[in-house]
């Protein structure tokens, strides 16, 4: 493509690929000016219905005009070819960036403030990014940072209904689909937000989520949740709480953890309503880091701040908070009030019975959880060692791992005490790994051989 032409802009050479096409850089001809030519797949716009969507999704961008968004200037199509015409950013991404170890502090907070700026202005014009990540975000050489693709994300989407459930979405999956979902998640799941994993509809909070992953990365080097598989990303993503970044960079400021805390909230209520007020977190937090000085919060701020902190760090998180609450408060009334130790005894051997009740529960849970799953053809056996359950499977299409991972969920939501299940499904094992597996202490089911396997 190098040298040819699409309508008058002259293709100069190659920016990069991604999974909606290729991007060149090219030259307007009429305006004499570099231009990011983004052409599309054919089999993206091939449907005449999301053809349309689509170019009403990039006509809503292209209204938007903000310093921190790069700006689309046109949709057109040439010779069969469609394609979208963007602002030329001359930088480098934050992936980048944090590769080369340029990113400090300052640097990071102030390229989140712009961004937050940028999509406080379009959630206000009700466009919603969906797909924000490192990758997706450009800061010149002057230190200007740029959003990437916005509203041109929903492209990339299946097309498919969007379920309450993983139950609800594995009964919707042809095969077909469910290998294109598969492909779709593998690219940017590390950036999802939970809402996203359960294929659940989407709004302007789902971003949020996503920028605190990105600022999460920009100010740590690391990932908040990652996994061995896709499956054990998405689960750490619904339910695990990550480290605190001031527990892998200890001269990170509190203020900064508060904020990316609450970006990460797993309900989308608790995190920030809006971007507006993202931003002047960070706004406020940017100047505190230039002059030096420590804002003090207000007293409900750090009393929330504490409690989320305990949360964090307590075992067992809310329910452990839960039980020492209730720990304290039996030995206050034990120290101020006159008991019968007689019943006390009774008493507390009833709290004993329904305690061994409710702990047993998760094990009942679980051996329900081993009796559905094995009744999977594609299931090969089933390891249950403390919280992890690993699941051995034949190669699965997609939809196998959803209703496993549907399954966990379900269990998680019904614990009231216990740590919450970890699920890996492995379908990559060499038969010494497997049968060295089934050695294991754990193994609750195994496949008789010559039975399923799809």
């Amino acid at each position: 493509m190098i040298g040819q032409t699409l309508k008058h802009y002259t293709i100069e050479a190659v920016l990069g690929q991604g999974g909606m096409g290729i991007v060149y850089r090219a030259r307007d001809t009429k305006l004499d000016r570099p231009v990011a030519l983004k052409l599309l797949k054919p089999d993206l716009v091939a449907d005449p219905d999301r053809k349309g969507r689509f170019q009403r999704e990039a006509r809503a961008a292209a209204a938007l005009t903000h310093p921190a968004i790069a700006q689309v200037y046109d949709i057109d199509e040439d010779r069969g070819t469609m394609f979208i015409a963007m602002e030329y950013i001359d930088g480098r991404t934050v992936t980048r960036l944090i590769a080369d170890g340029e990113l400090d502090l300052m640097g990071a907070v102030e390229i989140a403030r712009q961004i937050a700026q940028g999509l406080a202005k379009a959630h206000e014009a009700n466009i919603i990014h969906r797909d924000i990540k490192s990758d997706n975000i450009m800061v010149t050489r002057d230190g200007h940072a740029k959003l990437l693709d916005f509203g041109l994300a929903k492209l990339s989407e299946t097309g498919l209904e969007k379920p309450e459930s993983p139950t609800d979405l594995s009964r919707t999956l042809t095969q077909e689909q469910a290998h294109t979902l598969a492909g779709a998640v593998m690219g940017t799941i590390n950036y999802m937000s939970p809402e996203q994993v359960r294929g659940r509809s989407l709004d302007p909070r789902s971003d949020i989520f996503s920028f605190g992953v990105v600022l999460y990365e920009m100010v740590t080097g690391e990932r908040p949740f990652k996994g061995r598989s896709p499956l054990d990303t998405m689960h750490a993503i619904v339910f695990e709480e990550p480290k605190p970044v001031t527990e892998i960079r200890k001269n990170l400021p509190p203020q900064l953890h508060r904020i990316i805390f609450r970006c990460l909230r797993k309900r989308r209520e608790d995190r920030y309503p809006e971007a507006h007020s993202l931003a002047v977190d960070l706004k406020n937090l940017e100047h505190d880091l230039e002059t030096g000085t420590r804002r003090p919060l207000p007293a409900g701020q750090r009393l929330l701040g504490w409690v989320e902190w305990l949360k964090v760090s307590f075992p067992y998180g809310t329910n452990g908070l839960i039980i020492l609450a209730a720990v304290l408060v039996l030995t206050i009334i034990f120290v101020v009030t006159k008991i019968q130790w007689g019943n006390l005894i009774g008493s507390a051997f009833m709290v004993l019975l329904a305690f061994r009740f409710v702990r047993n529960r998760k094990r009942r849970m679980l051996n329900a959880f081993t009796k559905k799953v094995s009744s999977f053809p594609e299931v090969r056996a089933i390891i249950i060692r403390d919280n992890q359950v690993t699941v051995v499977t034949d190669k699965a299409p997609a939809r196998t791992y959803i209703r496993i991972a549907g399954l966990i969920d379900g269990i998680n939501r019904k614990l009231y005490f216990s740590k919450p299940i970890v699920a890996a499904i492995r379908d990559d094992l060499s038969e010494p790994e497997f049968y060295g597996l089934l050695r294991t202490p754990g193994a609750v089911y195994a496949r008789e051989e010559g039975k399923g396997g799809a």
